[in-house]
């Protein structure tokens, strides 16, 4: 009986090590310990005192050893680092099957750790996506997603952001005595009520330390780059220019011919409202660069508008210093890349060197980030203590092209759609683990996973308790990864088009089938495209999306393409499949609370109170503080 405890608890010391639960460890091993002196007492259960005294000095010898070694497990917990791109396609890094970009950094990681083929965005845009990985959580919970077209914040000087409520994986972190730093792009919101209040700043979200673009990198950003305005500019400007241009040239037509007297005052009121558009988008187009894209260090603005001169090595020199000052102590390092989201930019070690323009360019130096940062945890010996993860936000953005034709997306291989819908091309996402030494090398694991699962896998890693008081929608990845089973967590998924239900995923737990049902699809545009062209990402309702009845059903373990959908013809449980997901998606429904919006329109638009600016730059909004401090420093 005795010898099938230990046994038992020898089992559990195993799976003690691989949920790094080194009290447990201690606790197993001093019961082991304690049955084994059980065994060898004399037949009426008694010990001489001598041998009794030296098997008890034994035990309690054995404990503090335990102990100590719980102990120096616990301090060296490991420390965090991901590595998030911007946009990157699944088909874009070389270990995803791409055969023209280099990407040997990104290869090398994969080759040390896991490779996740089936990893999904919980969205299918920069900002909801974003809130989601963070917290583990939906967006739809947080309201960090739109009812409206526009799905992301455009402005620095919007009110809405990430609520205090919500808990990132940096807060349960930073509490369990991480030093903590998010370097790169931000993009889930500033300033709640004032400039200064920084409501939704990475300090106030579990950061110690922040470097980079609060907002996302537009083409508007960069000179020459082009705008994502030109829709709004030709429906909101020029229309109403040559609207106004014709009633003025025909009311003066009709007034010199005498068929009707036009007072003066109709001309003047007339060209006054067209000098007041005309001297509103010469401002837009002159301030929107310096108040929307600027470079912050913790609460100040460091460079105002941000230079893509040396931005990714600027990025990765922060990285390298944060790691270095923190040898001693777990680390959480988010290194979130401005690559490869338009506007797209490279130093000049890297331009004109891809086989794919300067998409390629952008990818390729990102790639050599990469490389540094594990050159950097090699050269300090801490490869074997720290887990590495790297991820995109969503898939590539197909409908990218500059005015002169050329493709300034990337590829999502051979999956259909990209950024802003729900077709695998755009939620399918590069997901690569490494821990080495804990988590074998090499392998590839195509089960249904979620960015938001790495919020309850390094928060159970570093020792904290997932919160109680609210629904986590991540899974902890460390049993698949590690082996200890091989099946995901996840038996639905739920794909949202911004604020609405989109498509239902469905991993029957004694089938190899993963079924994906659409409610809707967005309409492609021109027809036969692969994306939304003419509004240059796809919306989620009304005249943009066809609406289906019955849902739209895919196999996605034998159609990953999204090509032949499954019919009651071709799949005789196609209505006891749908009445599944219909029912899981009728539960998921009910668990989701009212939260304010943070994406409605009044929390997007551009608020003049919370706009941030240059100390003593005066209405310029200009400076660089960057420039200032590298000829200190010389």
């Amino acid at each position: 009986m005795l010898q099938s405890r230990c046994t038992h608890a020898s089992r559990r010391q195993d799976e003690a090590k691989v949920s790094g639960a080194p009290l447990l460890r201690a606790v197993l091993s001093v019961h082991c310990a304690w049955s084994s002196l059980q065994r060898k007492v004399s037949p009426d259960n008694r010990l001489r005192p001598p041998a009794l005294l030296i098997a008890k000095m034994r035990l309690l010898l054995l404990l503090l050893l335990c102990l100590c070694e719980a102990q120096s497990q616990v301090a060296t917990r490991p420390n965090i680092i991901v590595l998030m791109a911007d946009d990157l396609g699944i088909g874009d890094p070389g270990c995803y099957g791409n055969k023209t970009l280099r990407t040997p950094g990104i290869d090398r990681l994969a080759s040390e750790g896991v490779k996740l083929t089936q990893h999904l965005a919980a969205s299918p845009l920069c900002t909801p996506s974003r809130a989601a990985f963070l917290t583990g959580r939906y967006p739809i919970r947080s309201g960090m997603a739109a009812e409206n077209r526009l799905g992301v914040f455009l402005f620095t000087a919007s009110s809405g952001g990430l609520p205090t409520r919500e808990i990132t994986f940096a807060r349960l972190l930073k509490d369990q005595g991480y030093a903590t730093a998010l370097i790169g792009k931000w993009h889930l919101g500033l300033n709640c009520h004032s400039k200064a209040d920084f409501c939704h700043h990475p300090i106030h979200h579990g950061f110690d330390y922040y470097y980079g673009l609060p907002g996302t990198n537009l083409r508007d950003c960069k000179p020459g780059g082009g705008s994502v305005f030109t829709t709004a500019f030709k429906s909101m400007v020029f229309i109403p220019l040559q609207i106004i241009g014709v009633a003025v040239l025909t009311l003066a037509v009709v007034n010199c011919l005498g068929l009707l007297r036009v007072p003066h005052a109709v001309f003047f009121c007339l060209l006054l409202l067209a000098a007041l558009i005309l001297g509103l988008f010469l401002a837009f187009l002159h301030y929107f660069q310096p108040l929307n894209c600027f470079l912050m260090r913790n609460l100040e603005i460091v460079q105002q508008p941000i230079s893509y001169d040396n931005l990714t090595q600027r990025l990765t020199t922060e990285a390298a210093q944060f790691i270095r000052r923190n040898t001693k102590t777990p680390f959480l390092l988010v290194l979130s890349y401005l690559h490869v989201h338009t506007a797209h930019f490279a130093s000049k070690a890297f331009a004109g060197r891809s086989q794919h323009g300067v998409y390629g360019d952008s990818v390729e130096e990102m790639d050599w980030s990469v490389g540094q940062i594990l050159n950097v945890l090699d050269a300090l010996q801490l490869a074997s203590n720290t887990l590495v993860y790297f991820t995109s936000d969503q898939g590539a953005h197909v409908e990218e092209v500059s005015t002169k034709g050329e493709t300034h997306g990337g590829s999502n291989g051979i999956y259909k759609g990209g950024k802003g819908n729900n077709w695998e091309g755009g939620i399918r996402i590069p997901g690569i683990l490494r821990w080495s030494g804990v988590i074998q090398p090499g392998q590839e694991i195509d089960e249904p996973t979620s960015n938001m699962d790495i919020f309850p896998t390094v928060v159970k890693l570093a020792g904290s308790p997932l919160p109680k008081d609210r629904v986590i929608d991540g899974r902890d990845l460390m049993p698949l990864l590690q082996g200890i089973t091989h099946r995901s967590e996840h038996e639905f998924l739920f794909h949202y088009c911004n604020a609405y239900l989109n498509a239902v995923r469905w991993h029957p737990r004694n089938s190899t089938s993963i079924w994906k049902a659409f409610l809707f699809t967005p309409n492609f545009t021109p027809k036969g495209a692969n994306g939304c062209f003419s509004t240059h990402v796809c919306f989620c309702f009304g005249k943009f999306i066809t609406p289906h009845d019955p849902p739209l059903l895919f196999d996605i373990s034998k159609d990953p393409s999204e090509r032949s959908p499954v019919t009651p013809s071709t799949e005789p449980r196609f209505h006891e499949i749908l009445r599944v997901m219909r029912e899981a998606a009728d539960s998921h429904t009910k668990t989701l609370l009212e939260v304010p919006n943070q994406l409605s329109l009044g929390n997007i638009f551009w608020k003049p109170w919370l706009q941030l600016c240059c100390p003593s730059s005066g209405l310029s909004c200009r400076c660089d503080r960057e420039k200032q401090d590298q000829r200190v420093s010389r």
